[in-house]
């Protein structure tokens, strides 16, 4: 992956095995358990990816440098496809330009942690020399010709091999013993289905995967990898890997941390925002807030640090993204509780400073501004599901985002069978169907919102199908502009897709126009059909509500930013909300705004991210807001904008309350209190 694309600064404690060691000696209640780094304390990750040459580079140089920035976390080069340490393991090699006696890895934490910095080492073990693949070639990935996959000379291991599955833990547990650091971090971690080029490799048909996948679902390995079999075998696979990894570094290091891309068995969740040349429009300007809230949705226990990216393609390693949109993601990844995290590739003596002047000036006031970036929960009572259909979700993420309605994420619907976080949500939103769980949270007094040219489950029978249609380019007729008062000025939607045909109800909201003439217009509409086929599904179902749009409203709308369909989303939100809304504001829609809980220090921050500057593919500095006032759902006597460094006066009774923010430039945090 890598690309494509209290006021006193709380200082980390070198070695989690003495720590632990004092609290017990002390009587502490946590002798058995590791502190948690990446949990407790502030953040602030440079990742400098290093080609082998930079072997010789300047370790005081860098370590100065990343102190200055101010960075307090150091991701740096370790091992796998080339180690920065005389490693002694087999099939292990250092770098060929690593000076004969130095051990740059090691000199580099030694260094770091003499100035307080921590160090996650950096391994790549998706690839090896050819010398590995002569000895050992069943470890590796083959393609359906049988060929293995050589990229830049390097042969691409198969994560059910031997490599990964037997000799890697041999190469971790020698640079676990060997070097005290403070976690371990993989790039590439399971097969990819493309190489750095964007050629596919398609599905591993190694000895290994055909024999595991043959066993599980006993037929032959698929010829794409978009089949669902083989997706779910895949992240099995990953999984499987994990949870041995993941045991070696917690025996072997306790204190040290785990994090790659993938949620199971680590204790750092990784994501990337990036940039490519060949990526689809629309362009995605919530990439960082989406991964941040996504993961910290989905797995509350645990860390993410999203990586923001400074290049612009991986043939263009060295040029840079818009400061303006460097900052962004920065900013974005401390509105939704992450750290600020760069990566660039080489040192910190870059051909193009544009992305390290421009994280520097976020990484500053991270660093005066510790303790506002600890322990950080989100406070939104409305949740968002991210399934499998990328636009619908992301349709109502911008929904959600614009409106300046607090949510959160989740993955999956584990939340379940939690009681208390799931009373904690007025509203759940699946942007592409919903499951049998969801019926059985809704009868129990939940309220859902769900849309797509899905079926409901039996659970959520609340209209009659008549069954699925193909895509079509109609329209819907608006009925009740009383319950849809967005859509005043309008008595038509557009119908893009596919859509689930209902039975007709007495008193429909949305009804069915099918496609008709629309050319030349004196032909236009001659044929126009009304239908009673509804749009729009509102209902009480036991001791919940629940709405169904049986289209995909979300993803029209992340694909054509229709007001319409704004309107018709934000209408059936509020009707849903059973208290209204928590947070009311006069806000531009281009301002992002969260709500986030400090609950060990009894606050609530709320947070202010511009993206004003944002214009197509382009980033621009934002522009200034003013006097933005806003209403939460909350009792307080205190307010104080930090970047401003103002107090804000408070008004409101009963369970709200009110504040204007008298200026806003990129970003702002409101902390607000008794």
């Amino acid at each position: 992956m890598e690309g494509r694309a209290d006021m006193t600064p709380l200082h980390f404690r070198p070695s989690g095995i003495a720590v632990v060691a004092v609290l017990a000696a002390a009587g502490g209640t946590r002798a058995a358990e590791p502190p948690r780094w990446w949990l407790d304390e502030p953040v602030r990750l440079i990742q400098t990816n290093l080609p082998e040459t930079f072997s010789t580079l300047d370790s005081d140089r860098l370590l100065q440098e990343v102190a200055d920035f101010p960075a307090n976390t150091l991701l740096f080069n370790m091992g796998g496809i080339v180690a920065q340490y005389p490693t002694r393991v087999g099939f292990h090699y250092p770098s060929p330009y690593l000076p004969p006696g130095r051990d740059l890895f090691g000199e580099v934490l030694a260094k770091a942690h003499a100035r307080g910095i921590r160090v996650v080492g950096r391994f790549d073990l998706s690839k090896t020399p050819k010398p590995v693949f002569d000895a050992r070639p069943g470890w590796f990935f083959r393609g359906a010709n049988g060929e293995p996959a050589i990229y830049n000379g390097l042969y691409s291991a198969c994560i059910n091999g031997g490599y990964y599955r037997e000799h890697a833990p041999k190469i971790l547990a020698e640079a676990l013993t060997r070097y005290p650091v403070d976690g371990l971090f993989f790039n590439m971690f399971g097969n990819p289905s493309a190489d750095y080029s964007g050629r596919p490799m398609g599905p591993c048909q190694c000895g290994a995967c055909k024999a595991r996948f043959g066993a599980r679902f006993g037929r032959p390995l698929p010829a794409t990898v978009q089949d669902v079999d083989y997706r779910a075998f895949m992240a099995d696979s990953a999984r499987e890997v994990a949870a041995t990894i993941a045991e070696l570094i917690h025996r072997l290091r306790p204190g040290a941390a785990f994090l790659t891309y993938i949620d199971a068995h680590t204790d750092v969740i990784m994501h990337e925002s990036n940039t490519s040349v060949t990526r689809p429009l629309p362009l995605w300007p919530y990439s960082a807030s989406d991964n941040v809230e996504r993961s910290r949705g989905s797995e509350p226990g645990k860390a993410v640090f999203n990586l923001c990216m400074s290049f612009v393609d991986f043939p263009w390693r060295f040029v840079t993204v818009p400061p303006p949109e460097i900052r962004l993601r920065l900013w974005q990844n401390l509105a939704h509780g992450g750290p600020p995290a760069l990566v660039v590739v080489g040192t910190m003596d870059q051909e193009d400073r544009q992305s390290l002047i421009a994280g520097r000036s976020v990484f500053r006031w991270h660093a005066a501004h510790e303790d506002l970036h600890v322990g950080l929960q989100s406070a939104a009572r409305v949740l968002l599901l991210a399934g499998e259909d990328t636009a619908a979700y992301r349709g109502w993420f911008r929904l959600l985002t614009e409106e300046h309605i607090p949510f959160t994420v989740s993955t999956h619907l584990k939340w379940l069978e939690d009681p208390t976080r799931a009373q904690a949500y007025d509203l759940v939103i699946a942007p592409s169907g919903a499951g049998p769980e969801l019926g059985r949270y809704v009868r129990a007094g939940g309220r859902l919102l769900f849309a797509g040219a899905s079926p409901p489950p039996a659970e959520l029978a609340i209209g009659r199908v008549v069954g699925v249609r193909p895509p079509a380019q109609g329209s819907w007729r608006v009925h009740d502009h009383g319950l849809l008062p967005s859509l005043r000025d309008t008595n038509l939607l557009f119908l893009d897709g596919p859509y689930v045909e209902l039975a007709p109800l007495k008193q429909p909201l949305l009804t069915l126009i099918p496609p008709a003439m629309f050319g030349p217009p004196e032909k236009v509409w001659v044929d126009k059909v009304e239908t009673t086929v509804p749009g729009l599904l509102l209902a009480g179902l036991e001791a919940g509500q629940v709405a169904y749009v049986p289209w995909d409203v979300g993803g029209l709308y992340h694909r054509h930013s229709s007001h319409g369909h704004a309107g018709l989303m934000r209408d059936v939100v509020d009707r849903l909300l059973p208290r209204g809304r928590q947070l009311k504001t006069d806000a531009h829609r281009l301002v992002e705004i969260t709500v986030m809980r400090q609950p060990d220090r009894h606050r609530t921050l709320v947070h202010f991210v511009n993206l004003s500057g944002h214009s197509d593919t382009a980033y621009f500095d934002p522009v200034p807001m003013r006097d933005i006032t806003v209403e939460l759902a909350a009792t307080f006597t205190r307010a104080r904008a930090t970047v401003l460094d103002e107090d804000l006066a408070v008004t409101g009774e009963g369970r709200h309350r009110t504040f204007t923010l008298p200026r806003l430039g990129a970003y702002e945090v409101v902390v607000i209190g008794d």
